[in-house]
């Protein structure tokens, strides 16, 4: 089932996530919604509290990004396979030089900046089994999965912003907020009732 994404300045994507058990009310019917949502709205990765729910479940599929230009076949390789449901996810270790990337996020629509994160992450989580990995990422990958994170944390890819850029992309976002926004995928405004 497509889920409504929620939009900039909806107070759930301000709170920091809950950890969850396996017991979590239908939590594989989630993950599988969330997967299609992600997919339906051409999305990389979808945060649960991109879907209303302040909890630490995110999902990531970096397929899309497998074909970008600069790829070297390794990383294209190792991102056209890279689908992965992260629970209860602690990032424990960001390692390496800090490089820019044209981040957008389905939350935020339309609105795409160069932000700067370690290259590299160690992150214990669970899967949707419950099982727990401790994986070391790195890449377009690792970059992913830390924008995801920030979600669990209550932190948007826009506060790493200088507040010159904050300035400039404030309009957008106050028109997000509103409901003056043209998406083709399923939003909820927090200035808006239903669509």
């Amino acid at each position: 089932m497509i889920l409504s994404i929620v939009g900039y300045g909806d107070p759930v994507l301000r709170k920091v996530g809950a950890d969850i058990t396996k017991d979590y009310p239908n939590l594989p019917e989630l993950i599988t919604n969330m997967y299609e949502t992600m997919a339906f709205a051409h999305g990389v990765g979808l945060a649960a509290p991109q879907v209303g729910l302040p909890i630490r479940l995110f999902v990531v599929d970096c397929e899309p990004f497998a074909d970008m230009e600069g790829n070297t076949e390794e990383e294209a390789a190792v991102l056209k396979t890279f689908k992965k449901t992260f629970i209860n996810a602690k990032i424990v270790k960001e390692e390496g030089e800090e490089w820019a990337f044209n981040e957008g996020c389905l939350s935020i629509p339309d609105v795409h900046e160069p932000v700067y994160r370690k290259e590299k992450i160690t992150i214990e989580y669970f899967d949707e089994n419950f099982e727990k990995h401790v994986d070391v990422i790195d890449g377009l990958a690792a970059r992913v999965i830390q924008h995801e994170y920030d979600h669990i944390e209550g932190v948007l890819f826009t506060d790493k912003l200088s507040t010159l850029k904050k300035k400039l992309i404030s309009k957008r976002l106050n028109n997000i907020m509103e409901g003056k926004i043209f998406t083709d995928y399923k939003m909820k405004f927090v200035g808006k009732k239903g669509r």
